[in-house]
């Protein structure tokens, strides 16, 4: 009779290659929304931003358990998804369908007339804090302020700052170079403070923020901002080489040309450093939360990684920061 052979026990993937693959299929959803964008509307990229909105909105209300009731988290979910929707479609009705386009520099078009989007994303935003704050009345047994300050904290962070990047999705100028520098220079400033860390940790090992990240290095948030100067490189040189391509130009269109020169490369590096350094800063202050939660991660739907929140975390400051550069160059030097 043949004798049986032990089963191997099945290996599991480490957690640098699970982190990687995860990262990957990551990367490649953003890809693809952002070439829909490009292809067909502005409005795909905002659904990510909105699925975006309602897992972290939901990771937040998960991570505080039974400290918030459940007309909080159901009121927080609405309006969460509710402020992105009023946000994007109120822009695309105003700028595409009733706007009034004229030619602007670098052959691309600016909408003249009165745009209401943000009015009515700032009413709907205070419908929902009305909202929850009037769960004191309707709901007097079962909310207490401590909860409301749990609900009111779950729908600021992070869908209100999420805002910021359809509004970076939307801008009549510059909008696909402000998602460029939102997704991809703050993954490389986190790329080289871990490697700054890991390298250089052990002979400089004092700590940015020792009660919030204890692995966080001042010389990795160096690292950091080399990080985000290099991916500026990058997204500079990229632009330049899509805007030589006619058929590519008509698709991407700057609103200004983006020639190798001294002083447009200076732009986007300081602004690639900046925008790593509010990056580090975002990843920062979910730290925060986490720690005061006592959670290490927010949630498990992105293997390696955690959640959409510890994900994005970082990609919340950077766009901040973007979005107001960007729209201080339009209002400067158009």
């Amino acid at each position: 009779m043949e004798e049986l052979q032990p089963q191997q026990p099945k290996k599991k993937l480490s957690n640098l290659a699970l982190r990687s693959i995860t990262a990957s299929a990551y990367i490649a959803v953003l890809l693809l929304f952002f070439v829909l964008k490009l292809l067909v509307s502005d409005l795909f990229f905002d659904a990510i931003i909105l699925a975006f909105a309602l897992i972290g909105a939901w990771e937040m209300t998960r991570a505080f358990k039974d400290k918030m009731h459940a007309s909080q988290k159901t009121v927080v979910l609405i309006f969460s998804a509710l402020i992105i929707i009023a946000y994007a479609a109120s822009d695309f009705y105003f700028a595409d369908i009733l706007g009034v386009h004229l030619p602007a520099p670098g052959g691309s078009q600016v909408a003249i007339g009165r745009n209401y989007a943000m009015h009515i994303v700032f009413v709907v935003f205070m419908v929902g804090i009305s909202i929850l704050l009037g769960l004191l009345v309707f709901a007097h047994q079962n909310v207490t302020l401590e909860s409301t300050g749990y609900s009111l904290l779950s729908y600021i962070y992070p869908s209100f700052l999420l805002v910021v990047l359809s509004v970076c999705n939307h801008l009549e100028l510059y909008s696909e170079l402000a998602i460029m520098f939102v997704f991809v220079v703050a993954p490389f400033a986190d790329v080289f403070a871990f490697f700054f860390g890991k390298i250089f940790g052990k002979a400089l090992p004092m700590k940015m923020a020792p009660n919030i990240s204890p692995n966080k290095t001042l010389i990795g948030a160096f690292g950091g901002l080399i990080g985000g100067a290099i991916g500026a490189n990058v997204i500079f040189y990229l632009c330049y080489g899509l805007n030589e391509l006619d058929k590519i130009t008509e698709l991407i269109n700057l609103g200004w040309s983006l020639n190798v020169d001294a002083l447009n490369l200076l732009f986007f590096m300081g602004l690639g450093i900046v925008t790593a350094a509010f990056s580090q800063f975002g990843d920062l202050v979910e730290s925060g939360i986490k720690r005061k939660l006592g959670v290490k991660d927010m949630g498990k739907i992105l293997p390696g990684h955690g959640g959409v929140l510890d994900r994005i975390d970082s990609s919340l400051y950077a766009g901040l920061i973007v979005c107001a550069v960007l729209v201080l160059r339009i209002m400067i030097v158009g």
